[in-house]
């Protein structure tokens, strides 16, 4: 991470710009000590040694300020001792405040009568903020939400918040067009902490004129967090808001060149500017970077979450994003394949397409973990049965590509009366099932195939277990039916999902219940309870086992089908999880949320190792490319965005659906990309075209940002309408047909 190298107050910007220190998971510095700067023209306070009398004042308004508390609190031998080491006269502490305006004018000056001396405290340090807020206001505010608030202690007089807005934007409208666009990035973060403070502080009408003054400038993707910000009118509204403590325990990131910064700088230093540069310093963590300034649309692309763009020290922890070595099984010949045997020519032509198959497997890759990097459940006979058939399908999958495009068999939901609300299809297609607001889960067959149960146990005494269709002998005939519904939630089931070997189904609820369900006996198997608000989304993992959950209290949670309580929880982001993915090697999962923001998570270590930035509304959809180097992703914008999670970057944009992306899958071999849309589409990408195109050598680490090419048209292959059904499910089959699913809407 950059460091400035020049400058009044480096001591300062240095501190502010290196990688922060570990946080709790939400946002807060686990050991957060930094000192924070009281001004741009001063020079940060040593870290030891003795503070001389004759300081800055900015130096004397803190020893001032620390000699009122410790007299407040009647610690009067530490009050000679301190002032005896600062040199300082015996009437010091009672100057309130005489030199607090010498270095600031209005911005800078603070009274330190009562309870704000720990105001200004708390400017000095994180850690003495709590120690010095908490006698004063214990009472009335939980200790958490105390410390979250201490920050926006009255700092300048209201009136001016509107001059010195103003004056920063004057500025920023007239620096080099190359620098503007960067500069720009400052004014939501200021204006959102400014009207906080104004509210804060109890200037009621102030703070609404500031609203109405700035807020149109704002950026068009802010629209729904400025509508929260609106209603937050008194001082009371404050405590127990979550938007507000999402900006107040999150640093709201912004990416700038050294030569915009030090623009900005410059500017706040001649201004001696106090106000503006407190917030720069206690809000907002700048991300330096050497290099051409970004323009406007690159700063764009990647802008738009609530706190605003991921770090790029976030982005740089190895992901080993390989697939896992397949098992080798013996691929038996059948019928077809011995008849084709005793012709000539024939054999030549079936062989290479299996052993092609056998050796892709076979081949370690690279950039994959290794095998037992996760504890990953044995293969079953029953999972060597199914493998084989997944190998057999394999070879009879039709390659797409553009001049071969997939039939699209659409499943649409009659009479669901908008209760539909997750939809899920089996690896093999063979079963659908469906989660309603009426709280059921509906299980279908879409082969001739009927839905049986087990027979019940003294009929299965009965049986010869020896017998080879002992298998077969189990079911009850009695109970063959094409669907069968589950009972058990007690509020909307938001997420479904197979288990690979179709033995289980997951479903998540609003009633904070993810339940596992037998597709044997068709009945609840186990209900976990962790999460204590609805559950958005729940997903198998692409080996079985494991499971992930996400849901409105922010934490993803990774499950084993044979333990009650969560394996791991996947806490940072700051809003709801709206959904969940396993990366294919079951090493990662993906979490989508309100916040606008994608977390790729390690499953070993709990770790977050990607956060990915971008879209401008929540995420609904996520998908993982074939060969686990992509990720697709769709949210409330209506686009779908293509993330490198090798580099850690956006590579692609695809822009074409009018209304929220619900869901998107790859093709089997990767070739295609189909998104479904609640604007009742589903279209169909030229991902191959869209990955190939990109040069990695373009991926300039340095700066950690890419220029998109705007060719959405060129890699849009097809649109399909649906009468009137939204789409909210996607799934290629084994050879690459594609179906769909959604409720229709009259």
């Amino acid at each position: 991470m950059a460091a400035v190298q020049s400058g009044v107050g480096d001591g300062v910007e240095e501190k502010d710009i290196k990688t922060e220190p570990p946080t709790d998971g939400f946002g807060n510095n686990a050991n957060d000590g930094r000192v924070l700067s009281s001004s741009p023209g001063s020079s940060a306070p040593a870290a030891s040694g003795k503070p001389a009398a004759g300081g800055t004042p900015e130096d004397q308004q803190t020893l001032l300020a620390v000699l009122q508390f410790l007299k407040k609190n009647k610690l009067t031998e530490s009050v000679e001792i301190l002032r005896r080491e600062a040199g300082l006269p015996e009437d010091a502490q009672d100057a309130k405040g005489a030199d607090s305006s010498g270095s600031g004018g209005a911005a800078g000056s603070v009274d330190l009568e009562g309870g704000d001396a720990s105001a200004l405290l708390s400017r000095v340090t994180v850690s003495s903020s709590a120690a010095a807020q908490a006698p004063t206001k214990a009472a009335e505010d939980q200790p958490d939400v105390n410390v979250v608030l201490s920050a926006y202690s009255q700092q300048g007089d209201p009136a001016l918040y509107e001059v010195y807005y103003s004056g920063l934007k004057r500025f920023i409208e007239t620096v080099l067009d190359c620098h503007r666009a960067e500069l720009s990035q400052v004014f939501y973060p200021l204006f959102v902490h400014m009207y906080l403070e104004l509210v804060y502080n109890n200037h009621e009408n102030e703070a609404k004129a500031f609203f109405e003054k700035f807020s149109g400038d704002q950026e068009c993707y802010y629209e729904d967090d400025l509508r929260v910000l609106s209603s937050l009118t008194k001082k009371e509204h404050m405590r127990g808001n979550e938007t507000l403590l999402d900006f107040r325990t999150s640093k709201f990131v912004l990416r700038i060149s050294r030569d915009s910064y030090q623009l900005l700088k410059r500017h706040l230093q001649e201004r001696q500017n106090n106000q503006i540069w407190n917030i720069i310093q206690e809000h907002l963590y700048i991300d330096i970077f050497d290099g051409m300034p970004r323009s406007k649309s690159q700063i764009d692309a990647m802008s738009g979450s609530l706190a605003g763009e991921a770090k790029r020290e976030a982005n740089k922890a190895k992901v080993y994003y390989g697939l896992l070595k397949e098992p080798e099984i013996e691929l038996p010949l059948d019928d077809e394949d011995e008849e084709a045997e005793n012709e000539e020519g024939k054999p030549k032509k079936k062989k290479p397409k299996k052993d092609s198959m056998g050796s892709k497997s076979k081949k370690q890759d690279p950039n994959a973990p290794s095998q037992n990097r996760i504890p990953l459940p044995e293969l079953k006979d029953s999972d060597k049965l199914d493998k084989i058939m997944y190998m057999k399908e394999a070879t009879k999958r039709i390659r797409l590509g553009t001049d071969n495009l997939p039939s699209i068999c659409f499943y649409s939901f009659l009479n669901a009366y908008q209760g539909l609300t997750a939809v899920d299809f089996t690896d093999d297609s063979s079963l659908i099932a469906g989660g309603f607001a009426d709280s059921t889960v509906r299980v279908w067959s879409v082969t001739p195939k009927k839905l049986r149960k087990v027979k019940s146990a003294a009929d299965l005494n009965l049986i010869d277990k020896e017998s080879d269709d002992v298998l077969e002998r189990i079911m009850d005939e009695k109970t063959a039916s094409e669907s069968k519904i589950l009972y058990g939630h007690s509020g909307p089931v938001y997420g479904i999902s197979f288990s690979p070997d179709r033995n289980y189904l997951l479903s998540s609820s609003e009633d904070g219940t993810v339940r596992l369900w037998s597709l044997q006996t068709f009945t609840c198997l186990v209900g976990y309870k962790g999460h204590n608000y609805p559950v958005w989304d729940t997903q198998f993992s692409p080996y079985g086992y494991y499971f992930v959950s996400g849901g409105h209290d922010r934490v993803a949670r990774l499950w084993a089908t044979d333990h009650y309580q969560p394996l791991r929880m996947f806490s940072g982001h700051l809003a709801d999880i709206t959904c969940t993915r396993f990366h294919p090697n079951s090493n990662y999962v993906a979490t989508g949320s309100s916040d606008r923001t994608i977390r790729l998570w390690d499953v070993l270590n709990g770790n977050c190792v990607r956060i990915f930035t971008g879209h401008k509304g929540p995420i609904h959809a996520l998908a993982f490319s074939p060969n686990g180097k992509f990720l697709a992703s769709g949210a409330t914008d209506g686009r779908v965005l293509l993330w490198d999670i090798g580099h850690g970057l956006m590579v692609g944009e695809l822009k074409g659906h009018a209304d929220t992306v619900y869901s998107l899958r790859f093709s089997r071999d990767g070739e295609l990309l189909a998104s479904g849309s609640m604007d009742n589409t589903v279209r169909l990408w030229d991902a191959m075209k869209a990955f190939d195109d990109l040069e990695t050598d373009d991926f300039t680490a340095a700066t950690g940002h890419v220029h998109l090419q705007d060719n959405s048209q060129e890699l849009l292959l097809g649109t399909y309408m649906t009468k009137s059904t939204p789409v909210i499910h996607l799934h290629f089959t084994r050879r690459n047909l594609l179906l769909a699913a959604g409720a229709y809407n009259p």
